[in-house]
């Protein structure tokens, strides 16, 4: 078992940015990966695994007896990949050979890489399956939580809001569904295909407790990770983010969803990055 991590605020917002450059070397080394979404959603993976003493079974046994993380956004893997590794569940060289014939770490997580609860290859399944692993946390009288991270274009699958449906009426307070509330899909804006705004009306309506917070903000997110309340309703808190979060030209913007830099932009993105792991490094040590 590992141990669990409750870090401050300045050392979340550094090992975050240490993970964005990771992030960006493998996705450079592998010649693809969805890079705006990883980013999106660094800062709340970090804050969940290093901020909100979430402990987990580096091993196989799936025990009730830890924590669960289920990234459903699986397209998002080089996030949890980077995490993984900085846990010591994967060796930090293996970054490098993501997508590569022959090994482990494709573009979407296996559930039998050290460290992943599930496999979530296909959208929208993940809520369903945090509900089945809350369920047997609850039946086994487990006090561990299960953790869902899912994509605001993957929440309109149908398979979610069944699942939705049905882990208030099991009472499954040890549920906490996270939305990386990016407002954008492969394509296009999310708020053009549905409104995000009426996620957490949608989800209250159906007896979740719902919070919002913002996603890059590791202060905030460290408040309303620590701060979920002991009841009977799941959790869900909407991360309100940006996609493509640390790069200047990549931020918002819709060709980065999966997409590659070229030389000039690589120079560029490693500079920015490289830039704020040394200025957080600096907040964090002080």
């Amino acid at each position: 078992m590992l141990p669990s991590y409750q870090e401050s605020p300045a050392q979340l917002a550094y090992r975050a940015s240490e993970a964005r450059l990771a992030i960006f070397k493998a996705i450079c080394a592998a010649g693809k990966g969805h890079i705006g979404g990883a980013f999106s959603c660094i800062d709340v993976i970090t804050s969940v695994y290093f901020g909100a003493g979430l402990t987990f079974d580096e091993g196989k046994t799936k025990s009730t007896a830890f924590d669960r993380f289920i990234l459903s956004k699986g397209h998002a893997s080089l996030a949890l990949y980077t995490t993984l590794a900085a846990l010591g569940c994967i060796e930090t060289s293996e970054l490098d050979t993501v997508c590569r014939g022959g090994a482990r770490l494709g573009e979407h997580p296996d559930h039998l890489t050290p460290g992943v609860d599930a496999l979530s290859g296909s959208l929208g399944h993940g809520l369903a399956i945090g509900v089945g692993m809350a369920l047997a946390q609850k039946m086994d009288g487990s006090d561990k939580k299960t953790f869902v991270l899912m994509g605001d274009g993957e929440s309109q699958e149908g398979s979610v809001w069944e699942a939705a449906t049905k882990a208030p009426n099991l009472g499954l307070g040890n549920l906490v569904a996270i939305i990386d509330a990016n407002n954008q899909i492969t394509l296009d804006k999310t708020e053009d295909m549905y409104q995000v705004d009426n996620f957490g009306a949608a989800y209250q309506a159906l007896g979740w407790e719902v919070l919002y917070v913002d996603g890059h903000n590791h202060e905030a997110l460290k408040r309303t990770l620590m701060g979920l309340s002991v009841s009977s309703k799941p959790k869900l808190i909407v991360a309100r983010t940006i996609k493509g979060k640390g790069v200047s030209f990549m931020e918002g913007q819709l060709k980065w969803h999966h997409g590659m830099p070229n030389e000039h932009e690589r120079q560029i993105a490693q500079q920015e990055l490289v830039s704020q792991v040394k200025a957080l490094k600096e907040a964090a040590s002080c």
